[in-house]
């Protein structure tokens, strides 16, 4: 699993637009409530009339003479409007219109006890099994929407029947789990339509902003590379299920990003970018402060350059609050969703561990997609229901150190039989327990000006010759298989060496902060009466999902640091070539500027 800033590379910078009112919120929104008995058909919504329609003929007609029917189905559409618009140099390099839709069915066979999914290979295909796409009319085609649903279903039931004929015969052979769970748990029947939000974009000023952006990391010679992109987009998801779900949801995300890449003078690749996201135009920062951030970011990597290498080490540390933010999502978060607690292949670090303190008792943890903003800041890990149709809900995973539940989906754990709302899915993949607004609280705090003074303190007692300050986390990534080291990486950007006798911060580069959990977290001895908002993408098995973190800066009283991954490279042979002034027209005769 990944945590992380988006890179223009990897086009994982989902955005979006509309205005405000756009944000789903169920206060305003239509809806007949989640224990309610929802309306079968919005006559306005022709999506999601012939979604029902298909659903109610195939619930009650697929099957196969002889053999089980379905039990239990779901047809899940999401439809995304999205403008990018990317550049460097002053120039811009893309501009388009992508819109796209896709759909996702799922078919169980057997029963909510016992049923297909529990077979790891269940979306396997036969050699020569024709598989039909998942790609959808984008104008909304009724017809063929229903005919994609339709060859769609056929393979699902026929997978689903034949893994569920597989997982009968494997269980004459197969000892029983100790721990038996249902496969499947009951949902509340959703009626809940958010309203319909367009996609109205200023383009002319994202480009401008794009151009001046690029043109600032251009002004340094040594910023040998950029990537300015501005991604705009509005997610409309509709979910209809067996048990009578009927949900539309939408869900609009603005993002601005901007990178340089740089190298030091012994080669070492450097870069540094910054990130802003927010659910609607209005709410990004100004034209203003954005170009403020990107004149910064070109000094920061002025001063990465100059910066020595800072060699491994292992002593007190303080973590800023979104770099705990980081910490902790990659620590804890992705150690305490559900469906790693009952499956041999994960590590299932705290399975075993309800009831117990895990943490210092002055902190809490939990997980809170309801909340829009903290702070006044908008936080990109919000939904009103989640991949499953679920309403989402705050869940209290650690109270004053102890630990008191999982992030659970549909899927239950031997734990906890009914999900949480936290099964999320990045476009058609199948839902997972993942988080979403991701807070740690501290209970008792000091000023980080105390903060400091009392890591100086560690440092001279432990007769270290430095502590450090991490300032920044790019990301980081964890591993929770069995087979695999239960460890932690973070992505050390921007680190300063606290001198033990003079309390003097120099910045440093080139390490990375590592670990193993039950370790590392029983190192933290205070935090700090500040807090920071981490808002990023997280990718694990379903994919990347928006996710944020909410933390305070906390004091470990031994962090360790391994020298980076950074490679080191020669620089270019030639110089770059003579800049000229981007033209500010139209450069392509016979076409209209936008």
């Amino acid at each position: 699993m990944t945590i992380r800033r988006l890179s223009l590379a990897a086009l994982l910078l989902a955005a979006s637009c509309g205005s405000a009112d756009a944000r789903p919120n169920p206060a305003t929104a239509e809806t007949t409530g989640p224990a309610a008995e929802p309306a079968l058909h919005a006559p306005e919504d022709t999506t999601l009339t012939a979604m029902s329609e298909e659903l109610e003929r195939s619930s009650s007609q697929l099957r196969l003479d002889g053999y089980d029917a379905p039990y239990f189905m779901a047809y899940t559409v999401k439809h995304r409007d999205q403008v990018e618009i990317s550049g460097k140099l002053g120039a811009i390099f893309r501009d388009d219109d992508t819109p796209s839709r896709a759909a996702r069915v799922e078919v169980r066979v057997g029963s909510y006890t016992f049923d297909s999914s529990e077979d790891i290979e269940q979306d396997w295909l036969e050699e020569g099994v024709y598989e039909p796409s998942s790609a959808l009319p984008v104008d909304g085609d009724p017809a063929a929407l229903r005919h994609t649903l339709w060859l769609l279903s056929d393979l699902r039931y026929k997978q689903a029947l034949s893994s569920y004929l597989k997982l009968k015969g494997q269980r004459v052979f197969k000892a029983e789990r100790a721990n038996k769970r249902p496969s499947f748990t009951k949902a509340p029947r959703v009626g809940h339509l958010d309203p319909v939000a367009q996609l109205d974009v200023d383009r002319s000023r994202w480009r401008k902003l794009v151009r001046e952006v690029g043109k600032i990391l251009a002004s340094d010679p040594a910023i040998f590379d950029s990537d300015v992109h501005a991604s705009f987009s509005v997610e409309t998801r509709w979910l209809v299920t067996s048990e009578g779900t009927r949900l539309r949801t939408v869900q609009p995300m603005y993002g601005f990003h901007a990178a340089g890449y740089t190298r030091a003078a012994d080669g070492m690749m450097l870069d540094h970018s910054f990130d802003l996201y927010a659910p609607s135009e209005g709410e990004l920062p100004s034209d203003a402060q954005v170009l403020d951030r990107a004149r910064a970011l070109v000094g920061t990597l002025a001063k990465l350059r100059q910066a020595p290498i800072l060699e491994p080490f292992t002593g007190p540390a303080i973590l800023s609050p979104t770099a705990t933010g980081v910490f902790f999502h990659e620590v804890l978060g992705h150690r305490l969703e559900g469906h790693r607690q009952d499956d041999d292949s994960d590590g299932q670090t705290f399975s075993k561990h309800l009831g117990q303190t895990i943490l210092p008792t002055f902190l809490s943890l939990y997980d809170d997609p309801t909340l829009n903003h903290r702070m006044s800041v908008p936080l990109n890990g919000s939904y009103a229901y989640d991949d499953e149709g679920v309403p989402a809900s705050r869940v209290t995973l650690v109270e004053k150190g102890v630990l008191k539940n999982f992030l659970e989906t549909r899927r239950p754990t031997s734990s906890f039989p009914a999900s949480n709302g936290h099964g999320r899915a990045e476009r058609i993949r199948r839902p997972v327990a993942r988080m979403g607004n991701l807070i740690v609280e501290a209970h008792q705090t000091v000023t980080r000006a105390e903060l400091r003074k009392q890591l100086l303190g560690l440092i001279r007692a432990q007769k270290k010759p430095f502590g450090l300050i991490i300032d920044d986390l790019a990301g980081g990534s964890t591993n929770t298989s069995s087979y695999g080291y239960q460890a932690f990486k973070g992505q050390a950007r921007i680190v300063y060496r606290v001198d033990a006798a003079t309390g003097e911060e120099t910045l440093v580069r080139g390490v990375d902060i590592v670990g193993t959990p039950l370790t590392t977290i029983g190192k933290i001895v205070a935090a700090a009466d500040d807090e920071g908002v981490f808002n990023g993408y997280c990718g694990a098995e379903s994919g990347m999902v928006p996710v944020s973190a909410v933390a305070p800066a906390v004091l470990f009283e031994e962090m360790e640091l391994q020298r980076s991954a950074k490679p080191r490279s020669t620089g270019t042979v030639l110089r770059p070539p003579v800049r000229s002034q981007p033209r500010t027209d139209n450069p392509i005769p016979g076409t209209v500027p936008r």
